[in-house]
């Protein structure tokens, strides 16, 4: 039941974000580190990755596929998390909730373990008796 609720809060986290890169594409822009190519594709196409693995969690036949995508995909967004950290990126215009701390910043990078620990947990197959699997 736990994991269920989570699964499901998981989903709603990663559809919830990837939504906001259409709402609000300019904001994830600015995080983007300057080595990466195409800021704005790449902007687009996380946001649609987000949208369909936070979908695909929902569905049986693919949740644990889902959950393995959802790792790969934090460590994917990492650079960027730790490039916003360590260029103490200023958003302009600001978020509605105001400037980042510096402290918030560097806040976020842990925070991608944890999202890593719990798409993982979502991998595992709690029955008795069965081993974890790679997806095929």
């Amino acid at each position: 039941m736990v994991k269920s609720v989570l699964r499901v809060l998981l989903a709603a986290v990663l559809i919830g974000a990837g939504v906001m890169h259409f709402r609000d594409p300019w904001f994830f822009v600015q995080i983007m580190p300057p080595y990466l190519p195409w800021h704005w594709e790449l902007v687009y196409a996380s946001g649609v990755i987000e949208i369909v693995l936070g979908v695909a969690l929902l569905v049986p036949a693919t949740r644990r596929l889902a959950a393995w995508g959802a790792i790969a995909l934090f460590v994917a967004v990492f650079p960027a998390n730790v490039h916003m950290a360590m260029a103490n990126v200023q958003f302009d215009p600001p978020p509605a909730m105001g400037q980042p701390s510096p402290a918030a910043a560097w806040a976020r990078l842990p925070l991608q373990l944890v999202l890593i620990a719990w798409a993982f947990w979502l991998t595992r197959d709690d029955r008795p008796g069965r081993r974890l699997e790679l997806p095929r």
